[in-house]
């Protein structure tokens, strides 16, 4: 029988779902799966206002999905670490599954 998870590793892990629960936010995820990303250029690239994807960044750096790192004036957001990386592409890779129709792994 496998060992159940702590309450507190529940908790963090409820509160990561929560937040990738939100578009905007998860499609800022899969970009900072692959690489650093500055806020101006993460806003282009899912076509949300500057401020809004601040806001979005600042929750998801709070919950310990995303990391920063600074490059002379500018910060460099990407995800956390591997762990956060294969959530975010198990997730879409799913869903990729529910809607083409593709069948199931095993």
């Amino acid at each position: 029988m496998q060992e159940q998870p702590t309450s507190a590793q529940v908790e963090a892990a409820t509160d990561a779902f929560r937040m990738l629960s939100d578009a905007t936010r998860l499609r800022l995820m899969w970009l900072l799966s692959s690489g650093e990303y500055d806020v101006g250029s993460l806003a282009v690239a899912v076509g949300v206002p500057r401020p809004s994807v601040s806001q979005h960044l600042a929750k998801l750096r709070l919950t310990g999905l995303v990391e920063t790192r600074r490059d002379g004036r500018r910060v460099l957001y990407r995800a956390r670490d591997v762990h956060v990386r294969t959530l975010i592409q198990e997730a879409l890779f799913h869903a990729g599954h529910e809607v083409s129709g593709e069948p199931r792994h095993g």
